[in-house]
């Protein structure tokens, strides 16, 4: 396939998921107004999941069926679907759950599709889109074809110092990684301009990607948490990696703009980042 064409099937794709993001989006967000509640809990009682995830994942699933048949799907909620072309669609329905719970205005739809198995050790992002319903902001990019927010198309902040960055990151729901992640973020907190700790990491690359941060991190993310919007970063400029300078991974994800990437990498391992 010529890179033309390539670029092409990756537009196609990112169509696609654009609009069954924006379809299940609303959808979403009238359950939301409607009221939820908590349906069941998963890793920890405060690992929570609604009926509007399990719902929103379905639609995915369905309008993605329906489009690609022959597609793999990959999601949160759900057995993965094994398909036959090399091509998953890598699911998170409602990415913020706890911020839905709580009627917080940053949750969001996220929706990768990725050449090569769903590990982002070892596949290839197509197409990525992020979406959140309150806002209405649409966060977008394909492979080559670089990354939007809306039309405006994404640059992620140049010329930034450690001292002076605006650094995003989240915790998990375990007990003990929340504290070791807490006492990392001792170390971090002092050598940076802020934290900011939104909830949602999706919605976190893509702020990196606008330039609304200039970095995020965070450890225990699975791949349909930042599927979609490590493409986008890596489309707007960024880089994003994992530990020991290898791709991002479950230990660690970490997206920055390339002035501050080496140096928050190298601050995050004096904190015990991430721990072995």
């Amino acid at each position: 396939m010529t890179p033309d064409a390539g670029h092409a099937a990756s537009a196609d794709l990112l169509a696609i998921a654009r609009r069954i993001a924006l379809d299940v989006a609303e959808t979403a967000l009238e359950e939301r107004r409607r009221g939820i509640a908590v349906e069941a809990t998963k890793s920890t009682p405060t690992d929570v999941v609604t009926a509007v995830d399990r719902d929103t994942e379905a639609r995915i699933r369905s309008m993605i069926l329906d489009a690609r048949p022959d597609d793999g799907i990959f999601g949160e909620e759900d057995d993965t679907h094994v398909g036959t072309s090399g091509l998953n669609w890598v699911v998170d329905p409602i990415d913020g759950t706890v911020n839905l719970l709580y009627d917080i205005p940053a949750w969001s739809v996220s929706i990768a599709v990725v050449d090569g198995p769903p590990d982002p050790e070892h596949w290839n992002a197509v197409a990525g889109v992020v979406v959140n319903p309150v806002s209405g902001e649409v966060f977008a990019a394909s492979a080559g074809g670089g990354a939007h927010l809306g039309d405006r198309e994404l640059r992620v902040n140049t010329e930034v110092a450690l001292p002076q960055a605006l650094v995003g990151t989240g915790f998990g729901y375990a007990v003990d990684r929340r504290r070791s992640q807490a006492e990392a973020l001792l170390h971090v907190l002092p050598r940076v301009r802020d934290i900011r700790r939104i909830g949602s990491a999706a919605l976190d690359l893509g702020a990196v990607a606008a330039g609304r941060l200039d970095a995020f991190y965070e450890q225990g993310l699975n791949p349909w948490d930042h599927a979609a919007g490590a493409l986008i970063v890596r489309e707007a400029g960024g880089r994003v990696g994992g530990p020991d300078g290898g791709r991002e991974n479950d230990r660690l994800l970490l997206a920055a703009a390339p002035s501050v990437f080496d140096q928050l990498a190298a601050l995050l391992h004096d904190a015990g980042v991430p721990a072995d």
